[in-house]
């Protein structure tokens, strides 16, 4: 793959974002996509798997802040043509050399490596460093060929599945099995890329490296090998499995705990959990995104527990007792005479425990107006009704009286 052909690969448009989105859109567009386009969501369907797969790759580099600086840079430099044309005209130096370089001309890589580095040449990676920390991300030859830029360490990617569980394991917690779908070393050929009895030969453009110099003007410039795509090496009888890939797509199977007290919608980090580092790295980190399914019966706020408990006129008029449960069991709840429709009881400790704390459960009384009544049922409210001598709306009564005296003045 050209350097011009992985700029004009849009990472953004794969997820469907502006070049100006945020981590966290980044984020929330990149999981909508991989929910939809999930292999097991889509068993033999390969047109999604390789949507899937370009996705995954999106994400990979738009998801981390210095993978996401170095693409960008590249397709700045690249698109914007500037180093195009510098090999005509005269400059400051002479010679045809805007920066004043002798006849041999600038070496781009020299040139990167050490703007603002100094004497010393600290700065910059240089060109060849962002695209081989792009284009060699799979690991290629670069290690065997003692390339230390393309053979370093690094963190894998992270990871993020969803898990769904019942209300009550959210307040407890509970241990759930996870199957995580991601690129692993291939089984067969262990990572090689070639048949098995075969090995890889050296590409003979790029003696190894993955990358070529390509003169322009007075300027010379690294970019990933086109013969070898940028991994230094030739495959000639690639493996069946992974068709010289080194990686294929493998299912992985773990068990994690989910703690007491998770809400709907939080997300969990577990620390190196994430995909191999490539190199020898450490593994990028797991996060697993908890759905809480509603209860029937309770709902949450915080960490109270809130319940709502339908009663009747008489109740809440006369008194009563009423038997409410909770979580983990019941509890006998005192409703005294003469309590309004709404008004809400807390019973202590019967809530969400979560680090060391406990909440409580909310239960609010509610009448709850019956939709046909008896004959006997009618008659008896009736003359409830005659008997009773109080307003209700006292407030309203009064306003209403004012607008009438002051409408017939």
């Amino acid at each position: 793959m050209s350097a011009k052909d992985y700029y004009e690969k849009d990472f953004y448009s794969e997820l469907g974002v502006p070049k100006t989105a945020s981590a966290a859109e980044i984020k929330k567009a990149y999981r909508k996509l991989a929910r939809d386009l999930h292999p097991d969501k889509n068993p033999g369907n390969t047109q999604a798997e390789e949507k899937f797969k370009a996705v995954s790759e999106a994400y990979d580099v738009l998801s981390d802040d210095a993978k996401r600086k170095e693409y960008d840079e590249a397709r700045d430099l690249l698109a914007s043509g500037a180093f195009r044309g510098f090999g005509g005209g005269a400059g400051p130096g002479g010679g045809g050399n805007p920066f004043g370089g002798g006849a041999g001309g600038i070496n781009l890589d020299d040139l990167l490596r050490n703007a603002g580095g100094g004497a010393g040449g600290g700065g910059a990676g240089g060109f060849s460093d962002i695209f081989s920390g792009l284009f060699n991300r799979g690991g290629g030859a670069g290690g065997a060929t003692g390339n230390p830029r393309a053979s370093r360490a690094r963190k894998g990617s992270d990871l993020e599945t969803e898990v769904r569980i019942s209300f009550t394991d959210a307040v407890n917690g509970v241990s759930v099995p996870l199957n995580l779908t991601e690129r692993g070393t291939c089984p067969t050929c262990h990572g090689v890329g070639a048949k098995p009895g075969t090995s890889p030969r050296t590409c003979p453009i790029c003696q190894g490296t993955g990358l070529t110099t390509r003169n322009q003007g007075s300027f010379a410039f690294s970019e990933p090998c086109a013969n070898c795509h940028g991994t230094g090496s030739i495959i000639d009888d690639p493996c069946p499995t992974c068709h010289g890939e080194r990686t294929v797509l493998t299912t992985r199977r773990l068990t994690t705990r989910i703690p007491a007290g998770v809400s709907d919608g939080q997300r969990i980090r577990l620390a190196g959990k994430g995909e191999p580092g490539p190199g020898g790295g450490p593994a990028g980190d797991l996060y697993v995104v908890v759905h809480v399914t509603a209860h029937d019966l309770f709902g949450r706020s915080g960490d109270n527990l809130t319940l709502t408990v339908p009663v009747t006129f008489p109740e809440l008029a006369l008194g009563t007792d009423l038997q409410v449960p909770t979580l983990s069991g019941s509890v006998r709840l005192r409703v005294p005479a003469g309590t309004a429709s709404g008004r809400k009881f807390r019973v202590k400790g019967a809530g969400v425990t979560r680090k060391a704390t406990t909440g409580d459960l909310i239960v609010t009384v509610e009448v709850q107006v019956p939709q046909r009544l008896s004959a006997e049922a009618k008659k008896a409210l009736e003359e409830f009704a005659a008997a009773s001598t109080a307003d209700p709306r006292p407030g309203i009564t009064a306003a209403l009286a004012d607008r009438g005296s002051g409408g017939a003045s």
